[in-house]
């Protein structure tokens, strides 16, 4: 790999520029960030009414047109296809069409039942998929004993009593036996909580579409749970004596609709601050953060994610706000949001697989921030280090100006290479990257990550620190 020999050739190159760049415009620069500001946009973006900023959601869209009009008011450059500051590009997703899920249940009797799921039965995320299954009915007595192991169910449903969930062990017997499916008659008196309690939450995630490849292969085996009062209907159904394996008077006919769904539509938000060195200004500085979060649960559980990555979004927005007023320097700079970080650095895998780069721009560097507003007000992390195979130079650029921001510390964070956006600039892109980072707590993606929660006067030290890297790195030939 081409960064490891370059990286560790710093030497005296890499100090900071001194006559040929005017002193005064950092000082400016720098005192446009302020904490202040920082806090006003946070407790926007972390807001309540923003959701979690999931990826996809209307909420995040939001957030992307609230970081585009700050860049359109400062004078950005679009950095998107068509003369946009948005990059859009798509993702497979999967989710549920109800419209295709139900249940149906009818007795020799004449009796019929016909359910949609989450109204009379519910089912795990396990049993998710694209399918149907219809066929008669067996009796499956206790459905956590041990001689379900030995029931002849191949081409039958089997139906049972069990109030502590199906084993894994019972549920791969049943599959692997050939058994259709298996219906889940509750005993409501061993239970701790509803069926509907229990498998709320899963119906409410299964409505929601999630970014994923490949779901429409899956099938996933049946395991049906029904409500109390369903349950008391289908047992209405069935002779009063049962014994383990016979068979019952009933035909259960089941559809299920979890697979691929069209394409999500996603967004980047990118602006570009215009280089004006004739020989530099192609060279490109790329700085990056994810404005995406996790969303909400069903339980009305809103993630903020005021630190993750809130901090760094608006961390960025103040280095726009500071790039303003320090005015163009050497090198072009680029800032990129990126989304669904969280679903797996998509965001950032989509723009650098296929970068839009207009007027010749060309790629040098990348600093990510992630993460930038919690734990020591003295300390932060960074990444690659000397003890990582990709050390870049760009570390020590960072802890070049450390100590002019107040910050005494810094630790390694290579164990989180891969885990946020700047892992894919290296390798789709193949440039030097630093990851600034503040490490996780115990507010880490949960609901309890709050703006309030925030060291601003932090956040606000580290967007100074990227503004001194920018400046370091507009000599004339930075050895990477």
């Amino acid at each position: 790999m081409k960064l490891i020999a370059s990286a560790l050739i710093l030497g005296a190159s890499m100090a900071l520029p001194t006559s040929d760049v005017d002193e005064s415009n950092l000082d400016r620069a720098l005192d446009t960030i302020t904490a202040d500001e920082i806090r006003s946009d946070l407790y926007f973006i972390a807001s309540d009414a923003m959701k979690g900023r999931d990826s996809p959601s209307p909420q995040l869209k939001i957030a992307a047109r609230y970081i585009r009009a700050r860049l359109m008011r400062l004078g950005f450059q679009p950095g998107a296809q068509d003369e946009s500051y948005l990059y859009d590009w798509t993702y497979p997703q999967s989710g549920m069409d109800m419209d295709r899920t139900s249940l149906a249940i009818e007795g020799k009797d004449g009796a019929q039942l016909s359910l949609a799921m989450g109204d009379g039965y519910f089912m795990p995320q396990s049993a998710l998929g694209m399918r149907e299954v219809s066929g008669d009915a067996i009796w499956g007595d206790d459905l956590n004993s041990k001689s379900l192991d030995k029931l002849k169910a191949r081409g039958k449903w089997v139906v049972g009593t069990n109030s502590r969930g199906l084993s894994i062990k019972r549920r791969r017997a049943l599959e692997e036996g050939g058994a259709l499916g298996v219906i889940v008659l509750p005993d409501e008196r061993k239970m701790k909580k509803t069926v509907e309690e229990t498998f709320g939450r899963t119906l409410a995630n299964v409505k929601a579409p999630r970014l994923s490849r490949n779901a429409s292969t899956r099938e996933g085996f049946p395991v049906l749970h029904l409500s109390e009062d369903t349950a008391k209907a289908v047992l209405g159904m069935m002779p009063k004596t049962r014994k383990l394996g016979s068979k019952l008077p009933l035909e259960i006919t089941e559809s299920c609709g979890y697979g691929q769904l069209d394409d999500a539509q996603l967004e980047n938000v990118v602006g570009i601050w215009p280089g004006s060195d004739p020989k530099l200004k192609d060279e490109l500085i790329i700085i990056s953060a994810h404005y995406d979060h996790v969303g909400y649960r069903a339980n009305g559980d809103i993630y903020n994610g005021a630190d993750d990555n809130g901090s760094g979004t608006c961390g960025l927005l103040a280095i726009a706000e500071a790039l303003k007023e320090y005015g163009p320097m050497r090198r072009s700079v680029m800032l990129i949001w990126v989304s669904a970080e969280e679903k797996g650095l998509l965001g950032s895998e989509a723009w650098t697989k296929d970068p839009y780069l207009p007027g010749g721009l060309k790629p040098l560097c990348n600093i990510n921030i992630d993460m930038i507003g919690r734990n020591a007000a003295d300390e932060f992390m960074i990444t690659p280090t000397s003890k990582h195979e990709a050390y870049s130079a760009l570390t020590k650029v960072a802890e070049a100006n450390m100590k002019k921001e107040g910050f005494k510390k810094v630790r390694s964070a290579d164990s989180y290479w891969e885990r946020s956006d700047h892992a894919n600039f290296e390798k789709n892109l193949d440039i030097p990257v630093a990851f600034l980072f503040c490490d996780v707590h115990e507010d880490y993606h949960k609901a309890t990550d709050t703006p309030d929660k925030i060291d601003y006067d932090k956040v606000r030290r580290i967007c100074r620190l990227v503004m001194r890297m920018l400046e370091a790195l507009q000599i004339d030939k930075p050895k990477f």
